[in-house]
């Protein structure tokens, strides 16, 4: 069987408007998934290259197949679960930074080219103090920007209109204002004239965008029958679900000359992501964080056998619609209209979601989700919000062990040994602590700042209620008590 090729997919070659920094699987099933819908659709005419920009890695099978690729999407769509193909065809070619540095180079001097998009993780937007210009390329991404958009600047002799709109997609808040202070950051370590810092101001564009989609990646189990239906083969196959959002913020609008939204992609151009953001964190993740830990100790080891359990489901509902979304700021049926959809999502058949690998790190995790939301329904009602209480009460349940083995505190389910995964000194709280009387082991968690950033104790009735719960669960099991409470 053939590999996928550029004469297999028929591929139109256009200008090369986007350079891309990271070739994973995420952006590939995402922005240049979106680009290549634009471009048949007529709204965006342009190709996108791909950047290798760390020195681990290789592009072979990039090469091997021209940098045509399928994404396949799979989920519920209309109430029917559905699978969507599409050979993507908007990447023309790949180059590797560190060992290919003059080709990438080069395309700082490309006349079309107009947008940086980036995905180089969380870690990856950070100023590193030891870049030097006159590293082939420097080694951060900061660095690495800085340095192919001064480059840039010189080409063009500082020409306004050669400025670039950069869209890095990292899970960090205001992304593109950070990645824009290292950059100047950086120009100013290096001494760069004052000039090319205004050019920076003035002709560039930095957007902070909000991503969201469930990408599953490549198909391992199931790739040899794939190739049988598609009848080529593809070994840079993308899996995710249907569902997607991408929220662009910009200081100056630029939906007329990315008018993705234009080609019915769920793109919202905007000049505050904030609300939306609030909405992913608190209803998406925040469900998560809320009903995972009960969940699995009610004996569930997957989300959507989490929807299938119906005690579980209503909590999750009771929770999302009753305690969350009035404490938002959107148009209420923005609000309920989002819920439905991560309902949706949290059904999708084709993800098996594990919730141990949702529970890492759960008590940052609810303090950023949950207590916002937590907070905001006492300040409304005056009253505790009975299963976001709930759901610390099972966090606290979940993480209840004494041994720590391998950096996992060691917890336990129907006689069955389960890691805990957290920051050392949550574990080590938990192992002082989880063994104490329940109304003192609330009161010496929910009094820790260093997890709650201030004294929950505080709270009225909140110890008490905690702790009552705590009680329950010991002596009922976690479903009884779940079902009595919902």
């Amino acid at each position: 069987m053939e590999l996928i090729s550029k004469s297999k997919t028929g591929k139109k070659e256009r200008p090369v408007k986007v350079l891309q920094f990271g070739e994973g699987n995420f952006l590939r099933g995402f922005v240049d998934y979106m680009i290549d819908i634009a471009n048949e659709k007529g709204e965006f005419d342009g190709d996108i290259v791909l950047v290798k920009p760390i020195e681990f890695g290789t592009l072979d099978r990039f090469h091997a197949q021209e940098s045509q690729y399928t994404v396949s999407l799979r989920g519920i769509v209309d109430g029917e679960a559905t699978v969507q193909n599409r050979i993507v065809t908007s990447v023309t070619d790949v180059v590797a930074a560190h060992e290919e540095y003059e080709k990438y180079s080069a395309y700082a001097k490309l006349d079309t080219l107009r947008y940086i998009v980036s995905n180089t993780t969380e870690a990856g937007i950070v100023y590193d103090e030891n870049d030097k210009l006159e590293m082939c390329p420097p080694m951060s991404f900061p660095g690495k920007l800085a340095k192919f958009l001064y480059e840039r600047y010189k080409h063009f002799n500082g020409a306004m209109d050669k400025g670039l709109v950069m869209l890095p997609v990292e899970l960090i808040d205001d992304n593109g204002i950070h990645l824009k202070e290292c950059v100047l950051k950086q120009a100013d370590n290096w001494n760069l004239e004052t000039e090319f810092k205004t050019w920076i101001e003035e002709a560039c564009i930095f957007c902070s965008t909000l991503v969201d989609r469930i990408i599953t990646g490549y198909p391992r189990e199931e790739d040899a029958k794939l190739w049988e239906e598609w009848g080529y083969k593809d070994e840079l196959t993308v899996t995710g679900e249907p569902f997607a959002l991408w929220v662009i913020e910009c200081p100056k609008d630029i939906s007329g000359e990315l008018p993705l939204d234009k080609a019915g992609l769920p793109v919202i151009y905007t000049d505050n992501q904030k609300p939306y953001k609030q909405r992913k964190v608190r209803i998406l993740n925040g469900a998560h964080t809320s009903f995972v830990l009960a969940s699995y100790l009610a004996g569930n080891d997957i989300v959507l056998e989490s929807m299938k359990d119906e005690t579980v489901f209503n909590f999750m509902k009771t929770t999302i619609f009753e305690e969350v979304i009035p404490t938002l700021t959107l148009p209420k049926q923005d609000l309920i209209e989002f819920a439905e959809a991560v309902i949706t999502r949290f059904n999708n058949p084709y993800v098996k979601h594990a919730l141990l690998s949702i529970s890492l790190n759960s008590v940052s995790k609810w303090r950023a989700r949950c207590m916002p939301s937590f907070l905001g329904y006492i300040e409304l009602n005056k009253e505790l919000p009975k299963c976001l209480t709930f759901s610390l009460a099972a966090l606290m349940a979940f993480y209840k062990g004494t041994e720590i083995r391998d950096k996992a505190l060691i917890g336990h389910r129907d006689g069955q040994e389960y890691n805990i995964m957290d920051d050392m000194a949550v574990l080590e709280f938990f192992a002082a602590n989880s063994e104490k009387p329940s109304k003192e082991f609330a009161a010496a968690f929910l009094s820790n700042e260093e997890f709650f950033g201030q004294d929950l104790t505080k709270i009225s009735g909140l110890v008490d209620t905690i702790a009552g719960y705590l009680d329950e669960i010991a002596a009922k099991g976690m479903r009884k008590t779940l079902e009595e409470l919902v």
